[in-house]
């Protein structure tokens, strides 16, 4: 298998391809900050579910997409800051998606959340992706 050098970017482009191919699920390679964006996707009502499967390497995530009278639930899902260029953002300076019908995803200090709960918690990050 060729190496990925943003594995991040690798399971949201799965996640986009498989969900414009109407496919029902994806496999995406385990780790364990896609697993806490994952979680955050199915939190937010983007993706119906996900399954973690072991296996003799690093365990493979099953995402089940989810649509809404045939079309995607996911509209967009773009990658931010990327390993050439990485987009850190102040508390202060978290961007709102589409008005607030999209979210961001940020990586802080507090875990992996979603842009309302970085604003609570008072934290800022890196900004990996934005999603509506």
């Amino acid at each position: 298998m060729a190496h990925v050098t943003d594995p991040i970017g690798d399971m949201l482009t799965r996640i986009r391809n498989a969900s414009r191919a109407r496919h029902e699920k994806t496999l995406v390679p385990a780790s364990k900050l896609k697993g806490a964006i994952i979680k955050v996707l199915k939190d937010e009502g983007f993706i119906a579910d996900f399954v973690f499967h072991e296996d003799d390497k690093q365990g493979m995530y099953t995402v089940f997409l989810k649509y809404d009278g045939g079309q995607s639930v996911i509209r967009e899902i773009k990658r931010v800051s990327k390993p050439g260029i990485r987009r850190y953002v102040p508390k202060d300076a978290i961007p709102r998606v589409l008005g607030g019908l999209g979210i961001s995803i940020l990586s802080t200090s507090k875990g992996v959340l979603v842009d309302r709960e970085a604003r609570k918690a008072n934290v800022g990050g890196e900004l990996l992706c934005t999603v509506y």
